[in-house]
């Protein structure tokens, strides 16, 4: 599979399934939500192994201060991953912190969605390589 058409199937597949994090998280469906997680996480990986073969497609340099703007964002989405797993478990031993989990949550749904909008506008400014 090509770089572009893997990273679209991927990226998409992970946009989908983050709505059903969403949606199972909201209904308290545990088993499924944290199953849902797993298989985001890994579509993510997928999608971020994909975006690395765009770069070898792509001149991101030449899309000029988007890129290491978009590449900061991206790296920190990453990390900031940990948070809603981190406050999940503790959901899950005190069901008290659900608030804290569901905002930490929200900020890395936000974060994503940023760095979802640099990474098209970097790629939208970045010319193809001479083949």
């Amino acid at each position: 599979m090509s770089p572009g058409a893997g990273f679209l199937v991927c990226f998409l597949l992970t946009l989908a399934l983050l709505g059903c994090v969403v949606a199972t998280g909201l209904r308290a469906r545990r088993a499924l939500h944290l199953t849902c997680v797993g298989l985001t996480v890994a579509a993510l990986g997928a999608t971020i192994y994909f975006a690395y073969g765009l770069g070898r497609i792509y001149d991101l340099e030449k899309a000029g201060w988007i890129t290491p703007v978009h590449h900061v964002l991206a790296r920190t989405n990453t990390a900031a991953l940990l948070l809603p797993v981190i406050t999940g478990i503790l959901t899950i031993r005190r069901p008290a912190t659900r608030p804290l989990h569901r905002r930490a949550a929200y900020f890395v749904i936000a974060l994503t969605v940023v760095t979802a909008a640099t990474g098209g506008w970097m790629l939208w400014l970045a010319p193809k390589f001479a083949t």
